[in-house]
């Protein structure tokens, strides 16, 4: 037995030692730009099971990016007929720590930004996100507001129709972005919350010698984190449940002055306040949704004397759609979703009382039907086409296609 204790023992020692490798890859969570507040999934992966080989990094600084080429026909002036690079958008993500990482966008809109063309270049979104904990963090920089569905998700693959919809641009200002801090988070019953404290609008922004308000009333004051005056404060909050598959439901405002203190400025104590609901269902082929907005502007009455005969602030604006969309044919590659949508929206439902003779009529309501079809090419690719017929200006009837992308 000695001796064949010291066979095994000398086996032992002459053996080649292996020795397992472990390596612990953080991953950063994965930047969705539709959903850009808060994602549910945890921010780490678990670690993997030891491997004889160093698995390599993942890149902890990534890009990604979208944009859309649109062509725009009018049924009764065809010469107005018009190609636009409607936006190029680069993005990029660094996960400077497990739990904390640097957001940027920027963009392009109409090919060209110069003095002399009505291009633009801009910064859509500079952040910086902090998880506490995989069901809530801290964001602080400039951000999108989380009211509506497309504010959010706004990219070519994410809705239907080769423009964004009236109601969620002209009540809803999308792309609206301020500068500020949140605080965001989700329940395990599927309860999203965000809330913050950011920039607002800025009245005194308003050119009552342009229809830039009639478009869209907060488009025309908004301040795009571009010297935003910052002495009267706003606050948002908003709710979303996605407890059950298929559907999604919320609701969220945004409140505050607008006037900022500015010496000699004949509507002080303006307040500027937006909200809306809306819901999706995506029952089988299906999907259904619904989108309410308004918005209301107060105390502009000595205001609009001074803008009497030309474009006035609205006391009220609101608008509503409904939409149906149906996946009727899909293989490996393709995808092919016709819809319908049907909104009305009015930019000025209501004006503050004028003295005698000075009196505007509000607006009356736009209704808008527009169909069409997505067809999706792979991941990354979306063909689009769809005709609009407007109930009031029949002028801007029109045959819309699209290219988009995003990756």
């Amino acid at each position: 037995m000695k001796s064949e204790l010291a066979i095994l023992k000398t086996q032992k020692a002459e053996a080649p030692k292996t020795v397992a490798t472990t390596v612990t890859t953080p991953t950063a969570p994965t930047l969705d730009t539709r959903t850009p507040t808060y994602s549910s999934a945890p921010l780490a992966a678990a670690a993997p099971a030891a491997q004889p080989v160093a698995a390599p990094a993942e890149p902890r600084t990534t890009v990604f990016g979208y944009g859309e080429v649109n062509y725009n026909r009018p049924f009764r002036d065809q010469s107005a007929t018009q190609m636009d690079v409607r936006r190029a958008i680069i993005g990029i993500t660094h996960q400077a720590s497990d739990k904390t990482r640097i957001v940027g966008e920027f963009e392009f809109e109409h090919a060209i930004a110069s003095a002399s063309d009505s291009g633009e270049a801009a910064v859509e979104q500079l952040y910086v996100e902090h998880r506490l904990n995989d069901n809530m963090g801290l964001k602080g920089g400039l951000f999108l507001i989380p009211l509506g569905y497309m504010n959010l998700s706004h990219e070519p693959r994410a809705y239907y129709g080769v423009e964004r919809n009236f109601v969620e641009t002209a009540i809803i200002p999308t792309t609206w972005r301020e500068t500020g801090v949140s605080a965001f988070g989700v329940s395990d019953a599927g309860l999203r919350w965000d809330v913050g404290l950011t920039s607002g609008f800025d009245l005194t922004k308003w050119d009552a010698t342009t229809t830039e308000g009639k478009e869209s009333p907060l488009g025309a004051i908004h301040q795009e984190g571009s010297q935003a005056k910052g002495k009267d404060l706003s606050v948002y909050g908003a709710l979303s449940w996605r407890g059950t598959p298929g559907l999604d439901v919320g609701i969220g405002a945004f409140t505050g002055k607008a006037a900022h203190k500015t010496a000699g400025f004949a509507a002080p104590d303006t307040r500027v306040t937006l909200w809306d609901a809306h819901a999706r269902w995506t029952p089988g082929k299906w999907d259904l949704t619904a989108l309410y907005a308004r918005g209301n502007i107060t105390n502009t009455d000595l205001l609009n004397v001074s803008f009497a005969g030309q474009t006035l602030v609205p006391k009220s604006f609101y608008g509503w759609y409904t939409q149906a969309a149906y996946a009727l044919w899909q293989n490996s590659e393709y995808a092919l979703n016709p819809f319908v949508r049907y909104e009305v929206y009015n930019t000025a439902a209501a004006y503050a009382s004028m003295p005698a003779g000075l009196e505007t009529d509000a607006q009356r309501d736009e209704k808008v039907t527009t169909v069409g079809a997505n067809l999706k090419v792979g991941e990354n690719v979306v063909l689009k086409a769809d005709v609009q017929r407007f109930q009031l200006d029949r002028s801007r009837d029109r045959l819309n296609l699209g290219l988009g992308y995003q990756f």
